[in-house]
């Protein structure tokens, strides 16, 4: 098998898809969060205030989610589509709920009527709400296996399977991150009573992030004990989980020292270690069947060939500073606060 520094082109290739639904989630789960705070707000001029500070970025956050998609097809198909098959219709809602947030977001400021606005800022906070519990039901599934028997195809029966509680668990949790990492990003945009408003709900949501978290992680421990094996076998691995703890610790006591540009980068620092340790825990699989460890998909039985590989790593390698190159340009432009105009939202 080829390998590059030392790393097999299957493992290369895990990494490559790792840090591109990384950027997506550091990315548009700020925009998520966001969302997820607006009815909170009650003043017209606050919530298109909040709704312009993701406005000129909310888009290109989402193409992080198609390279990434597609990064994992071109990859590892048979993960892919078995997948998709398990989480058909968590996927299918998602992509309903995306379309819908996208249409709200443009659709609000169309017509100035009360109850269009009104209207409009349900579908926008609800659906942002829905996508974040979505991703996290979607990543507990994973975590916890799913029932893929022979030729990787998915065996489960039930039509709702998916709503389990731990799965619901990692999606109320991912909800509370987003929401810690949205009100940060919404006080680097904004000034004024919005932004006194604004401290006072960060506490309270890091609060609820502390909470869920800290349940999740004490369900983990005791009813998913396959997910700490790596670090129970590996002790110099807990560094990782340290890491991610004092991070997220670090999160409040910036935030009380009003340094919230740091306190942005410690939770997008968070959500990256927190996936770290996903990915570690997994490695080499990638999805563990519930029904007999001989079904489980992992880098090598789901990779596509090394031709294949080969080529798209070379593609990678020039694609990606080209995006993330273009992420700093537009979020350049866009920085400072908010000052709507006769273009807002």
């Amino acid at each position: 098998m080829q390998t590059f520094l030392g790393l097999d082109y299957p493992t290369l290739w895990y990494l490559v898809v790792g840090a591109l639904f990384s950027g997506y989630v550091i990315l548009d789960g700020f925009d998520f969060g966001a969302g997820a705070w607006h009815l909170f707000f009650k003043k017209e001029e606050s919530r298109r205030i909040a709704l312009n500070a993701i406005g000129p970025v909310w888009d290109g956050n989402e193409v992080w989610l198609v390279i990434g998609g597609g990064a994992l097809f071109a990859g590892f198909p048979v993960l892919y589509a078995s997948l998709f098959s398990a989480m058909y219709i968590p996927f299918m809602l998602f992509l309903l709920f995306i379309i819908f947030r996208a249409v709200s977001i443009e659709f609000r400021s169309k017509e100035t009527m009360k109850w269009w606005r009104k209207s409009w800022d349900i579908a926008y906070s609800t659906s942002s709400i829905v996508l974040s519990i979505l991703l996290g039901i979607v990543l507990g599934n994973v975590l916890q296996g799913i029932a893929i028997g022979d030729n990787f195809e998915y065996q489960g029966g039930a039509l709702f399977e998916f709503l389990n509680p731990y799965a619901l668990m990692v999606g109320i949790t991912t909800l509370a991150l987003f929401m810690v990492h949205g009100a940060i990003y919404l006080l680097l945009k904004t000034e004024g009573r919005l932004f006194v408003k604004l401290i006072f709900l960060l506490k309270k949501g890091m609060i609820f992030f502390m909470v869920s978290f800290g349940i999740t992680t004490l369900y983990t421990l005791i009813y998913i004990p396959h997910l700490s094996d790596t670090f129970s076998q590996n002790p110099v691995m807990f560094g990782v989980p340290l890491l991610a703890f004092l991070s997220i610790a670090n999160i409040p006591r910036l935030a009380k020292k009003k340094k919230y540009k740091e306190a942005f980068l410690f939770s997008s620092v968070t959500m990256s270690f927190l996936l770290i340790i996903v990915a570690i825990e997994l490695y080499p699989v990638l999805l563990l069947s519930t029904i007999d460890p001989a079904y489980n998909i992992d880098i090598y039985n789901a990779a596509a060939s090394e031709k294949s590989l080969s080529i798209m790593l070379t593609i990678a390698a020039i694609g990606t500073p080209l995006v993330i190159g273009y992420t700093i340009f537009v979020y350049r432009t866009f920085r400072g606060k908010v000052k709507l105009d006769e273009t807002s939202y």
